[in-house]
């Protein structure tokens, strides 16, 4: 994969979001971090002049868009989803999570161990249904897959 199809740039729509707990900002500021450290994200039938990429994250009238710019802003297109997919497993993602969070401040190491081992396994099975659904539009990584798949659930986050 040439080396220009990665994102340089990710934002959330700021309209779609809340105010957010500090566990919730610190999660989205390590997956940006993270996914603009390195990332696969080429869009299909992307040329290679195309990249590298931008890309606006947001929910509009129920659906997740992936706003796909160049590196200077300028709109390539958009891929929109149904979020219907991804409910169950954002749900069952959230609640593993403030199980996480409140064991972390009380449990046990080995409780903590084991409620994290079931977050980790919800988020990859999010994971790899964005690369499902993404099929054909965007081809991505796993680890790319992962850190969107968070930005996503930040997404979902109502006040």
């Amino acid at each position: 994969m040439p080396a220009n199809h990665r994102l340089v740039d990710v934002q959330l729509d700021e309209r779609s979001l809340v105010r957010r707990s500090p566990d919730v900002e610190h999660e989205r500021k390590v997956a940006i971090f993270d996914l603009l450290e390195q990332n696969l994200f080429s869009p299909i039938g992307a040329h290679e002049q195309q990249g590298p990429f931008a890309l606006f994250l947001g929910i509009e009238e129920n659906r997740l868009v992936f706003d796909i710019r160049d590196g200077d802003t300028q709109p390539l297109g958009k891929i929109i989803l149904a979020l219907s997919p991804f409910r169950r497993i954002v749900k069952d993602y959230f609640e593993i999570c403030e199980s996480y969070f409140a064991a972390i401040r009380t449990a046990t190491p080995s409780k903590i161990e084991t409620i994290d081992m079931a977050r980790r396994g919800v988020h990859n099975e999010g994971s790899t249904l964005l690369m499902e659904r993404l099929k054909g539009k965007i081809e991505t990584d796993f680890d790319t897959a992962r850190r969107l798949f968070t930005l996503i659930c930040v997404l979902h986050i109502r006040g």
